[in-house]
C-alpha cells in the first residue's frame, strides 16, 4: 500500500471550525499546506461558548472552511489520501459535526480515517518537527485543558498532573470579563497587562506545598473578583493575574522536569500564544518548543499533523465514527 501523501485534518471540538492539510514528504518530514479556521463570533455577547450555537455554526461553516483549505493547498478533494478528525474531548454536539463530516468524506473517497485525540493534536502542533524526539514534557494549556504529560517514547503519554478545577484559558476569560476587558480573554488580558503593574494586585500562587504536579485556577478567579470589587484598576488586575498564572504554570512544569530529568518541554494550546508565558519559559533554562504561528489555538492542521504521526508510526486507521466524547483521557497509542 502506498504511504498517504496528503492528510486532511478536521477539528470542531469547541467554537473554532478548523480544516487543515499536511503533506507527508518522502524524507519523513511533514509540511503544513493549509490551515483554514473560522472562529465563531456569536459567543462574544455571552462571554463564553454556547454549545448549541457552536454546533449550528460548525454545520453552517464547515463546507466553506473545507473549500478554503483545499484552495490554500492548491488541491482538489480527490487529491487527498487520508482523513483525520477530532473525536474528543470537547463539546459532543460540536465534535459530531467534524467527526461525521470527516468519516463521510473518507467513506465517499475510500480513504483511511483516523479518529484523533484533541490533546494529541495540540502536542503535535509543536512536536511535529522531525528533529524533536522524546523524551520531553508536554504542557497543553488552553481554554478547556491544562494537562502536563511525560512523553518518554513516541506515542507514550503519561499524565503527570492536570488542573484540579478550571483550565488556565477559562480563568483568563473569566478574569477578563471581571475586569471589563472583553472576550476572548487571553488576548485581552495580554494587551491590558502591558499597560499595568504586575505587582499592583496581590495574588497568592496556588498549590505551593503540593508534592504532585497539578494546577489550580479557581482561587485566582475568586481573588480577582474580590480585587475587582475593591476597585483594582483593570490593567493592574490583568498584569497581576497574568504574572501569577504564568509563574504557576512554569513552576510546576520546571519541578516536573527536574524530577524526571527532562530538559525539553512542548508548550501548546491557546494560552501558549501568550507572550508573557513564552518569555518566562524562554528564560527558564528549559528548552521550550512552541507551535508555529496559527497552530496555538484549535485548528485542523494540528489534527492532520497527529494523523500524519499515526501513519508514520504504522497505526491502524479507525472506524470509530460515533465515538465523540466530552472527556477522553489521552491513552498510549
Amino acid at each position: 500500500m502506498t504511504t498517504p501523501r496528503y492528510i486532511l485534518g478536521i477539528d470542531t471540538s469547541c467554537d473554532d471550525t478548523g480544516v487543515g492539510i499536511v503533506e507527508l514528504l518522502p524524507n519523513g518530514e511533514v509540511a503544513v499546506r493549509a490551515n483554514s479556521i473560522y472562529s465563531q463570533v456569536v459567543h462574544t455577547q455571552y462571554g463564553g461558548v454556547m454549545p448549541e450555537l457552536a454546533s449550528r455554526e460548525h454545520v453552517e461553516r464547515i463546507d466553506t472552511v473545507m473549500d478554503l483549505a483545499l484552495e490554500q493547498a492548491g488541491l482538489m478533494v480527490g487529491d487527498l489520501d487520508a482523513v483525520a478528525a477530532t473525536s474528543g474531548p470537547g463539546l459532543v454536539g460540536a465534535l459530531l459535526v467534524g467527526l461525521m463530516y470527516g468519516k463521510g468524506l473518507s467513506q465517499a473517497l475510500s480513504l483511511p480515517f483516523y479518529a484523533t485525540h484533541h490533546l494529541e493534536g495540540h502536542i503535535f502542533a509543536a512536536a511535529s518537527d522531525s528533529q524533536l524526539a522524546p523524551p520531553y514534557l508536554a504542557l497543553v494549556v488552553s481554554g478547556g485543558h491544562t494537562h502536563l504529560f511525560d512523553v518518554a517514547q513516541p506515542g507514550e503519554y503519561r499524565l503527570l498532573g492536570a488542573t484540579r478545577d478550571d483550565a488556565a484559558g477559562e480563568a483568563f476569560d473569566k478574569v477578563a470579563r471581571l475586569a471589563g476587558l472583553g472576550y476572548p480573554g487571553g488576548p485581552a488580558i495580554s494587551a491590558a497587562a502591558a499597560q499595568g503593574n504586575p505587582k499592583g494586585v496581590t495574588f497568592r500562587e496556588p498549590l505551593l506545598g503540593q508534592t504532585g504536579y497539578d494546577f489550580s485556577f479557581s482561587g485566582l478567579k475568586t481573588a480577582a473578583l474580590l480585587a475587582s470589587r475593591a476597585g483594582a484598576a483593570p490593567a493592574d488586575l490583568a498584569a497581576s493575574f497574568q504574572a501569577v498564572a504564568v509563574k504557576h504554570l512554569l513552576r510546576v512544569t520546571r519541578r516536573a522536569a527536574e524530577s524526571l530529568g527532562r530538559s525539553v518541554v512542548v508548550v501548546s494550546g491557546g494560552v501558549a500564544a501568550n507572550s508573557a508565558l513564552r518569555e518566562a519559559f524562554a528564560a527558564s533554562g528549559l528548552t521550550a518548543v512552541f507551535p508555529a504561528a496559527g497552530l496555538n489555538t484549535d485548528n485542523g492542521a494540528m489534527i492532520a499533523l497527529a494523523g500524519a504521526a499515526a501513519i508514520k508510526a504504522g497505526r491502524a486507521s479507525s472506524d470509530r465514527a460515533d465515538s465523540a466524547v466530552a472527556y477522553a483521557p489521552l491513552a498510549n497509542v
